[in-house]
């Protein structure tokens, strides 16, 4: 076993956004093709909410709840937290939202001998604690840190604290893979090595996460 780990984000990183599944969702819930119009970083000059995120100025789970009500709204229901949106936009499904790429990226490591750690801020209070059951390529991650249930969200220090104490490994070791850009300096600051994820280039993304893991 390597000395190294691969640490993920969940959502956007290993799973697709919800920006990129608007038509199954819009499918899904019933509405009419091009109901939902938040683009988020797939366009932001028309997304002003997502660049209040982007600004600090709003927190990634203020952005997601608001969206969730917005979308409620259109069916006439009063959703007031994102697993009823989740739930009702994704189904059962799981692995349908999982990227390849990312599928892909958890085999290498597993030929490689390099750990698999996930660091999330939300990954059941989004999607559910019964998620989890649907995505059976979680039984290759040795640690699951989800703040849903610490209360410690990143960019705080000890939420990454919690990942290289857990691993038992140097912060150095570490490639810490998310697509927001305040908790890659969160984790560059805790002394990971990161790969600021892009959803628009998610093979090139994990491409430069494994080149880190393989150098040296």
């Amino acid at each position: 076993m390597s000395d190294k780990a691969l640490v993920l984000d969940f959502g956007g990183v290993i799973s697709q956004t919800l920006f990129e599944t608007h038509p199954q969702t819009e499918t899904a819930l019933g509405l009419a093709p091009n109901s939902l119009t938040w683009r988020g970083p797939f366009d932001p000059d028309s997304d002003e909410l997502w660049c209040q995120m982007q600004r600090n100025e709003i927190s990634e789970r203020d952005y997601w709840q608001e969206r969730a009500r917005e979308t409620g709204g259109l069916l006439n229901q009063a959703w007031t937290d994102m697993v009823q949106f989740v739930q009702a936009a994704r189904g059962a499904n799981g692995m349908a939202i999982i990227r390849p790429e990312a599928l892909e990226a958890i085999a290498d490591c597993q030929r490689l001998g390099v750990r698999l750690a996930i660091l999330s801020n939300e990954l059941d209070l989004f999607y559910g604690e019964d998620f989890r059951s649907s995505l059976p390529f979680l039984s290759a991650f040795e640690l699951i840190v989800d703040a849903s249930h610490t209360n410690i969200l990143k960019p705080d220090p000890a939420a990454y604290a919690l990942v290289s104490e857990g691993l038992g490994i140097d912060p150095q070791q570490c490639v810490f893979v998310d697509d927001q850009g305040r908790n890659i300096d969160g984790a560059m600051s805790a002394g990971m090595q990161t790969v600021h994820f892009d959803v628009r280039s998610p093979a090139d993304s994990f491409a430069r996460a494994m080149s880190k893991l393989k150098a040296n």
